[in-house]
């Protein structure tokens, strides 16, 4: 886990640093040179080596260890271009909204994309089938974001039953939620569905029916279970997007998520607020990659 994350601090690091731009900048409004110069020192903008180890050391929690950082354990730093405000702060208050927003999409997309797998396997080649596998294809082709505008067109201007934007009641979560999961239900549909057929059509399948099992047993306790596990592979990575990669959906909904200070970030070339997001979206990553992998040792002790 360090390796990876120093590779993706590395790589990070390297891709902010080349952004042009300038964060001291505000509104396209320039400070005094001497200004200029002396926040440029504080910082550390005029060496990117020092910046490296510097912000490095902090983040790391290596100058917290040696009692050399008064702040947070994993200090990121102030924001350049938020006065005030630094990015633990930043995180603290708009992580949580983003991660309520991608684990509800990860739960619609479960149900979407396990009922329809399901159903799919259970009458191969019939209108189900096709229609599962259209919407399947659907979901993967359009963007998240295209299928917002939709949403919103539809539900929130023709209907008006959803809000247009904001966060604060479970309204505001549907319509993103949505948006953000079907490309999810959709890859675990086709997971689901071929893991079915293929579970269906074994000798278990046929001795379980043999012993005069009802359908919905076998269907249920018997293939799903071992045609899950494809699936469960899959949600760990995926449940890691669906809270770092609403970045758009966030933007198209006014959702106060960390997206939009992301997005933000990368525009005025905030290079601690990038870094900071980067790190943080990395370590969940590798933590729920190694959580799925805890579980799947439990679901499939063959794997042990």
């Amino acid at each position: 886990m360090p390796i990876i994350l120093l590779a993706v601090y590395t790589t990070t690091f390297a891709l902010a640093w080349l952004i042009p731009g300038n964060p001291l900048e505000k509104d396209g409004r320039r400070p005094p040179p001497e200004v200029m110069e002396a926040m440029a020192e504080n910082y550390n903008l005029n060496d990117p080596v020092s910046f490296y180890t510097g912000y490095l050391w902090k983040a790391s929690g290596g100058a917290w260890l040696v009692g050399d950082n008064d702040g947070p354990v994993f200090n990121f730093g102030p924001s350049l271009r938020h006065e005030n405000w630094t990015v633990n702060e930043i995180l603290a208050s708009q992580l949580p909204v983003s991660i309520i927003l991608g684990l509800t999409a990860i739960l619609i997309a479960i149900v979407l994309g396990i009922s329809a797998g399901v159903l799919g396997a259970v009458w191969p080649r019939s209108w189900i089938d096709l229609l599962t596998i259209i919407i399947s294809l659907v979901g993967i082709s359009v963007p998240a974001f295209v299928v917002g505008v939709v949403l919103l067109i539809v539900f929130s201007v023709w209907l008006g039953w959803f809000p247009v934007g904001g966060w604060g009641s479970w309204k505001h979560i549907v319509l993103p939620s949505i948006a953000l999961s079907l490309p999810f239900a959709a890859y675990i549909a086709q997971f689901t569905r071929s893991g079915m057929v293929e579970q269906l059509a074994s000798d278990h399948i046929r001795t379980a029916r043999a012993k005069g099992l009802s359908e919905r047993v076998v269907v249920m306790k018997h293939a799903l279970k071992n045609a899950f596990l494809p699936v469960l592979s899959y949600l760990g990575p995926a449940t890691a997007a669906a809270m770092t990669g609403s970045f758009v959906v966030e933007k198209v909904f006014a959702v106060p998520g960390i997206g939009t200070h992301f997005v933000d970030a990368v525009l005025g070339k905030d290079i601690t607020v990038l870094m900071g997001i980067v790190l943080v979206y990395a370590t969940m990553l590798i933590l729920f990659n190694l959580f799925v992998d805890v579980v799947y040792m439990f679901v499939d002790p063959r794997t042990c």
